[in-house]
């Protein structure tokens, strides 16, 4: 644990000299006061790109981790770089007012029920006319506004995809409400729940008696996470929680890892070609944007694809798509030199090497590669 602070106090410091954080006094007509936001924007932001939106609540204690976490997996390129928009919420008055409930109902109330609306109807809105965003929201929160982000989620057309919850403090049916919603949704949704062993006894109590219920959740398109920390209170678990829950929830748009290589890739009864399709398929329905097709799957699903002569068409379906994705460089003739050679067609497949050669160069794949290739065959074959 001590040496897992260390780490984060370093990411975090790291994240705050380098990022791009603004601070926006953001004047609400549906809260009618102004309130303080802090706004990532990724460094390589590009009017070429679309990026999700990740709301923080609590974010005058939360925002810095979250950012921090952010940084770095799309540093690794395990997520998407991603828009952080966060809601400082510094007086306990205050915070509490914002996500105010109903005693016996549980449902917003008050300035609990302009909250929801600011958010909805002018913070996202704003974030979406300025800048490029992906279809994809996250929500985060820690105890009372954990419980308010799941307000979203029971509405006809959610706001959000993806919510983390840390350490929950549920209003009242507040449970029941959710475990109802989530077997629900036709669409996919992402929903995070954390508590710790030092964590508040009722709410411990309280989180681990729902995850009880929402392990036997039978809805597919739910994709459910839950983690009950040692050596953490109420209070740090969230430096645990946020890039456990991150980590999870962007698990299917992280490069193909030697794990994954091993346990499925190997295991196929189908071909390598359509894993790979499929797996950028789901990345673009669960995201909302396609993602460019890394060089590290490229050569995972190759490798997958030589140890199997019945896998051959794969190597034309990979030339085309390394065609697409990557079209200065050798990718697209190194692949369909291969499929010639391995369908007999000698002097296409050196005229693919030879074409090669002019190429750039992509990962193994080198202009002195694609010219011994090109060797090879001329020896074989006495041109």
């Amino acid at each position: 644990m001590k040496h897992f602070l260390m780490f984060f106090v370093a990411l975090m410091s790291f994240s705050l000299a380098t990022a791009q954080v603004k601070v926006e006094q953001f004047s609400s007509k549906k809260l009618n006061e102004t309130r303080d936001i802090q706004l990532y924007i990724p460094e390589g932001y590009s009017e070429e790109k679309v990026y999700p939106i990740i709301v923080v609540l609590d974010a005058h204690y939360l925002f810095e981790s979250v950012v921090a976490n952010t940084r770095f997996y799309s540093y690794w390129d395990e997520m998407p770089e991603s828009i952080v928009v966060g809601i400082n919420q510094y007086k306990t008055e205050d915070r509490e007012k914002d996500v105010a409930y109903d005693d016996d109902n549980g449902l917003p109330k008050d300035k609990g029920n302009q909250f929801f609306e600011f958010i909805g109807m002018e913070l996202i809105p704003f974030v979406e006319k300025n800048y490029n965003t992906a279809n994809f929201k996250m929500i985060i929160g820690h105890d009372l506004t954990a419980n308010f982000a799941n307000y979203y989620l029971l509405k006809e057309a959610p706001l959000f995809d993806a919510y983390i919850n840390l350490s929950p403090s549920f209003a009242p049916k507040m449970e029941e409400r959710i475990a109802k919603r989530l077997e629900e949704f036709e669409k996919k949704k992402f929903y995070y729940l954390a508590t710790a062993e030092e964590d508040t006894k009722k709410s411990a109590t309280k989180i681990r008696a729902f995850n009880a219920t929402l392990k036997n959740l039978k809805n597919e398109n739910i994709f459910y996470y839950y983690d009950d920390f040692t050596e953490a209170n109420h209070n740090s678990l969230a430096v645990q929680a946020i890039p456990r829950a991150m980590s999870q929830i962007f698990s299917m748009y992280r490069p193909i890892s030697v794990k994954e290589y091993k346990e499925k890739i190997l295991n196929l009864t189908t071909s390598p070609y359509l894993y790979l399709n499929d797996k950028y398929e789901t990345i673009k329905n669960l995201f909302g944007f396609e993602k460019r097709v890394t060089v590290n799957d490229f050569m995972a699903i190759y490798s997958a694809v030589r140890r199997d002569e019945k896998n051959t068409e794969d190597l034309k379906l990979l030339a085309k798509l390394g065609k697409k994705e990557y079209p200065d460089t050798a990718l697209f003739h190194f692949f369909m030199g291969e499929y010639y050679e391995k369908t007999e067609a000698p002097k296409k497949a050196l005229r693919m090497y030879q074409n090669g050669f002019s190429m750039n160069p992509i990962d193994f794949i080198t202009k002195d590669l694609m010219l011994d290739k090109a060797d090879k065959l001329k020896q074989d074959f006495g041109w």
